[in-house]
């Protein structure tokens, strides 16, 4: 997990560290051939001179990076992510390490910087969290050789720590859950498809609606917005055979749409039922309240960061596997609750 120096770019190119210096900030002193057969090696090094040379001092950055790949809209109204946020600096705060965060909106940018953080040496490892299909992290960090923890990971990953977390049986409690109050209509709004642990939801959802219902029930795939969670939900209710219960991947649709839906005069849960993926304080404050699977956020972001640390210490870390969450039954499942 080694970073590059210009010791390690002069031994590769056969030159003296000054000839290295020379070619990295532009100098006079070694030739052209010689310039450009430094700066190729130090580029595939992955040397970023802007930043490295000012951490050449010290081995460690004392920081940690986390770039999230969020939409303006999601980043000011998320719970889960202002508790990750929460927990990943408690346990920072306690180590005297910092966080650098950035949010950026497209995937190849996070990448990039990523990139720019470790080769600068800003960083000594990240936390990495929305694994994406066919995403390409994971196989930048093995070559780099870059500490990284992944939170919430649907499966294990070569060579990079993740917390583990397993979402078919708690999809199993939801179906059953609602099927047990009377429901054969059940559907799902889901994140958007990119995301792993999106579709592995969905699997998830088909086989726990086949099973319990005799026939899978219909998913439709939104952005995780409010706008979008109640667009989605309007659509369903829109057609000839209308759910009578409905799963949201997230807490900020679930609760828009009920907000939304009583304004309109449908009676939650008596015209329809709702259940949220994640827990928050949105739930409670929503009228009726929302049934929804509770798991503590910022202590499991907390142990991810306790977990790269580890990493970064000692060069390996075993995965760690989260308490399943639980389901809390309010009254938008259960006027009784």
């Amino acid at each position: 997990m080694k970073r590059p120096t210009i010791l390690d770019i002069a031994r590769a190119a056969g030159v003296s560290k000054g000839a290295v210096s020379y070619a990295l900030n532009g100098r006079p002193g070694v030739s052209v051939e010689t310039r450009a057969r430094i700066l190729g090696i130090a580029e595939d090094m992955g040397w970023i001179p802007s930043s490295a040379a000012r951490a050449l001092s010290s081995d460690r950055a004392e920081a940690i990076g986390l770039i999230a790949v969020r939409q303006p809209e999601l980043v000011a109204t998320e719970p889960y992510f202002m508790r990750m946020m929460a927990g990943v600096e408690k346990t920072l705060a306690e180590r005297g390490m910092a966080l650098l965060l950035t949010v950026v909106s497209d995937p190849a940018r996070e990448l990039e910087l990523y990139r720019r953080w470790w080769g600068g040496r800003r960083v000594d490892g990240m936390l990495l969290f929305d694994m994406r299909m066919d995403d390409p992290r994971p196989r930048w960090i093995r070559k780099a050789g870059a500490p990284a923890v992944i939170i919430g990971a649907q499966r294990a990953y070569a060579g990079i720590s993740c917390t583990r977390v397993n979402y078919q049986d708690a999809m199993f409690r939801a179906v059953g859950h609602l099927a047990d109050l009377g429901h054969k209509r059940i559907a799902r709004i889901s994140g958007p498809h990119t995301l792993e642990h999106v579709v592995r939801r969905q699997r998830y959802f088909a086989d726990a609606t086949k099973k319990i219902l005799g026939t899978e029930q219909p998913q439709v795939e939104t952005d995780y917005t409010a706008a979008e969670g109640v667009r989605a939900t309007k659509a369903l209710l829109a057609n000839p055979a209308p759910p009578t219960a409905i799963v949201y991947d997230n807490d900020i649709m679930a609760v828009a749409s009920v907000a939304t839906l009583t304004n309109e005069g449908v009676r939650v849960p008596t015209d329809l039922a709702v259940l949220a993926w994640d827990d928050s304080p949105l739930c409670e404050l929503v009228h009726p309240a929302v049934t929804a699977f509770t798991h503590d956020i910022t202590a499991e972001a907390s142990e991810a960061a306790a977990l790269l640390i580890d990493r970064i210490e000692h060069g390996t870390a075993a995965d760690r596997w989260l308490e399943p969450p639980r389901l809390t039954v309010r009254r938008s499942t259960d006027p009784s609750a």
